[in-house]
């Protein structure tokens, strides 16, 4: 069943004409996604929907009521992303995998990497530190570094520098906000 979007009644809901724009009541009719313009509007519109309103679009959506505290404002935003997700489909399969494995690794205390880098194991990190050159080679579990294994390379960061260093920023896989690695070499 589709969600209530555009204000209608509740004797609509139990199959009279569907409420969503472009789009017939059949089941069937689920191959045809409305476009982008229509998802726009639709979205525009949860903004001049009364608050008992986006409550019935809610309990469409999620077989439930919101929950209880929602404010009006998380209220659209939430409806506007299940707008957007029905309409373009949600997160691909890799993704979530993706991010179930993050979240694993983040509950054990594993690689303390910033998520949106993946190292492969085999990666090499190579830095040079005041005339030494330093590698690093990523395993699956882990970092090696002059034949010591670490978890984390904040940690060999700190080893290599004598003080406390972000190991991404340090090995360049990340820049710095407003500035530039190349700066940051010179601390």
């Amino acid at each position: 069943m589709n969600p209530a979007i555009h204000g209608a009644s509740a004797r609509q809901h139990r199959g009279g004409p569907s409420p969503v724009s472009r789009r017939g009541g059949a089941r069937n009719d689920r191959a045809q996604k409305p476009g982008v313009r229509d998802v726009e509007a639709e979205i525009a519109g949860l903004l001049d929907r009364s608050t008992q309103e986006l409550r019935l679009a809610w309990r469409e959506f999620h077989r439930a009521g919101p929950p209880l505290g929602l404010s009006r404002d998380l209220m659209i935003r939430a409806l506007a992303y299940e707008l957007q997700q029905r309409a373009h489909g949600g997160a691909s399969a890799a993704l979530r995998r993706r991010l179930q494995s993050l979240a694993g690794a983040s509950e054990k205390g594993a690689l303390a990497v910033d998520p949106r880098i993946v190292l492969k194991a085999g990666t090499t990190l190579v830095r040079q530190w005041r005339g030494h050159t330093h590698t690093v080679l990523v395993d699956k579990d882990g970092f090696e570094h002059e034949g010591q294994r670490y978890r984390s390379l904040t940690i060999i960061a700190e080893r290599i520098t004598g003080a406390h260093w972000s190991g991404p920023r340090f090995f360049g896989l990340t820049k710095r906000a407003g500035g530039s690695v190349g700066a940051e070499a010179g601390r």
